[in-house]
């Protein structure tokens, strides 16, 4: 019914996928499937984890949904396919690391699989949607699966940044131990937020890589 998910989390999230809830989702997203269409393809429904196993996380990035027009979504929160055209909010966090970073780079692809191989979980709150529908998925039980998912890191990791952008992820954030953990908070990379709220200038990624460095794990080339 699911595709398969990596080893390393299948260990870590067998209970989830026996509970009552669990099951009922995986009913709900099966039908809405072969009902309609939906994103991403149920292959890479699970693609956050496939491409940042559970050992190796370092950070964890918490969005919304997937993006919801045809060959967007990759199954990893603010990515999209390689040639399709950035999206604002993307846009708008690769301009914060050039500013942060004190460089001119402007990736022509918005494929964040390079930040995931390195450690990042790209960890959206509803991990499927439907077609032109944004959070069309959020009543579905999503937000149980991952908010265990956030809490089984924050209780069984230790040293992780959490980059909690926007209203939405810093609830999802509740859950995080922050003593054991570096939460960093700031406004969402919306263009329809990111100048209110303050989202340009947090300086997160050089904040995160300093954080990493003096823990003596490599830094994210963002």
């Amino acid at each position: 019914m699911f595709p398969d998910i990596s080893s390393s989390w299948k260990n870590i999230l067998a209970g989830e996928f026996q509970k009552p809830y669990f099951l009922e989702l995986a009913t709900a997203i099966e039908e809405e499937y072969v009902n309609g269409t939906c994103f991403p393809p149920k292959e890479l429904i699970f693609s956050a984890f496939n491409h940042c196993s559970f050992e190796d996380i370092k950070v964890v990035i918490i969005g919304q949904d997937p993006y919801h027009g045809k060959g967007e979504a990759n199954g990893l929160c603010f990515s999209v396919n390689d040639g399709v055209k950035i999206p604002p909010s993307l846009r708008n966090i690769f301009q914060e690391i050039n500013s942060d970073l004190d460089r001119i780079f402007l990736p022509e692809s918005g494929n964040l699989e390079r930040w995931a191989k390195q450690g990042v979980l790209l960890l959206n709150a509803s991990l499927t949607v439907r077609e032109d529908q944004p959070n069309s998925h959020k009543h579905l039980k999503w937000n149980v699966f991952t908010d265990a998912v956030i809490q089984k890191i924050s209780d069984k990791k230790e040293h992780i940044v959490f980059l909690l952008w926007g209203n939405f992820a810093q609830q999802k954030g509740s859950r995080i131990n922050r003593e054991k953990h570096l939460v960093l908070q700031s406004g969402h990379p919306s263009p329809m937020s990111a100048n209110q709220k303050k989202w340009f200038g947090h300086k997160h990624f050089s904040q995160t890589n300093l954080y990493l460095k003096s823990i003596g794990k490599q830094e994210i080339e963002w």
